[in-house]
């Protein structure tokens, strides 16, 4: 599969001319959805899902599918069949991939701010995107996309999440609000000067893809 970055927390996942598309949101390069076949939204939260993008998308693409958590499906009333509402321990094909749903909501902010359901997505059981959310998936994982940097979460706790799931290798997501100095910063706790994660730590720049591996056995 080639994995190309589109800012902050979206991805795009092609193989064999099938393009899926993983949060395109209010910080995202319009461009990724050009040509998507799919879309998966993890959270309603605009940085991750752009309610105008979509609907745009759906009426350029009239085959264009979309999987999301139930928040998002009902935003997106009017599209009919084209939408479908998935959560945890669901399974099913998005564009020629295989998709398993894990996790239930986003990670804590604060006692006084209501929590919103967020799903994660494994794709064809060797990337996972797990959205805003430390969420493990039980499941052996190769490709891990990180979310380095949000209110909710501290350095510590992605060292730990990186060595509990035990990827092979960790890209950088969810960086949008990053300078240079803090992108450096993050990347210097989760690299080979950190205080190790067993994973290698990989941070694409806006637009830059790579081919990522397969399953491990």
């Amino acid at each position: 599969m080639r994995l190309t970055k589109y800012g902050h927390a979206c991805v795009r996942v092609e193989r064999d001319g099938r393009r899926l598309v993983v949060d395109p949101g209010g910080l995202t390069d319009p461009a990724a959805l050009d040509g998507a076949d799919a879309v998966l939204v993890t959270h309603e939260h605009f940085d991750h899902f752009s309610e105008e993008a979509l609907r745009r998308a759906a009426e350029d693409n009239p085959a264009l599918r979309v999987w999301a958590c139930s928040p998002v499906a009902r935003q997106l009333d009017g599209l009919g069949g084209r939408v479908t509402a998935v959560g945890e321990g669901e399974a099913f094909e998005a564009a020629g991939f295989d998709v398993r749903v894990h996790g239930t909501w986003h990670a804590p902010l604060h006692p006084d701010i209501p929590r919103v359901p967020n799903v994660g997505f494994l794709i064809d059981g060797t990337l996972f995107h797990p959205g805003d959310a430390l969420t493990v998936p039980g499941t052996p994982v190769d490709t891990l996309l990180l979310p380095v940097h949000a209110p909710w979460s501290a350095i510590g706790h992605l060292i730990d999440y990186v060595r509990e799931i035990a990827p092979r290798d960790a890209y950088a997501v969810h960086d949008g609000a990053l300078n240079d100095i803090g992108t450096a910063m993050v990347g210097g706790f989760l690299g080979d000067q950190g205080p190790g994660t067993g994973a290698a730590y990989h941070r694409l720049a806006a637009g830059e893809s790579v081919e990522i591996g397969t399953p491990r056995s």
